[in-house]
């Protein structure tokens, strides 16, 4: 059976606020871009996103579709970003191991002097408002970074973690909530998705 396009659902166009900075990005169909936020050249912005008022996208930056970057939140190029993936206000992506504003010899460091290194958050992710992760890092898919955290290693699927630096306290499902232990296997008390853990990784049990 094949689609008829006469009768395929309409996609609202993407929407920009006047105040918002967008020059040369490309805004994928159904997001919205909000109050003076920026997106920086090369950026792509997939479908059905959310870019809060005074957020900062990078360079280069990829978003995949279903996104949503609340307010102030600034992710610097090279982060890339899956689908489905939360940011919360005031996040951090940090692009540079070892900042400084000038050379050894006093001239102002320049794009030349150093190399950008990016944060990775795989589908489905959430970070929590005012967690800074700090590059080069990746965010596992489905993990969850508690509010303040401060993430300096990478962060396994579905890994709930909190601290500074930022420690693995307990496992989340895709529905958000930590997983319940049961017996021997963690379960998520929304879905009852049941996952084994092995070895500090957490798969979900295959469904027949």
């Amino acid at each position: 059976m094949t689609s008829d396009p006469a009768h395929a659902p309409l996609r609202t166009p993407a929407r920009v606020d006047p105040s918002a900075d967008v020059t040369g990005a490309t805004i994928g169909a159904g997001s919205s871009v909000w109050h003076l936020a920026q997106v920086r050249e090369g950026a792509t912005i997939g479908r059905d996103c959310v870019i809060g008022r005074g957020v900062y996208i990078g360079s280069g930056v990829s978003v995949g579709d279903g996104c949503k970057i609340q307010n102030y939140a600034l992710v610097y190029e090279p982060a890339l970003l899956e689908q489905g993936v939360f940011v919360g206000p005031a996040v951090v992506f940090t692009n540079d191991t070892y900042p400084r504003a000038v050379n050894p010899d006093g001239s102002p460091k320049s794009a030349s002097d150093w190399t950008p290194v990016g944060v990775t958050v795989r589908e489905g992710a959430s970070i929590g408002a005012r967690a800074t992760c700090v590059a080069p890092v990746v965010i596992g898919r489905w993990a969850t970074v508690a509010a303040g955290a401060v993430v300096t290693k990478d962060v396994p699927d579905f890994a709930l973690v909190a601290g500074v630096p930022a420690r693995r306290i307990g496992w989340v499902g895709p529905a958000g909530l930590p997983l319940e232990k049961q017996s021997d296997a963690w379960v998520c008390p929304r879905t009852g998705s049941r996952f084994v853990e092995s070895d500090g990784t957490l798969k979900e049990e295959s469904r027949a």
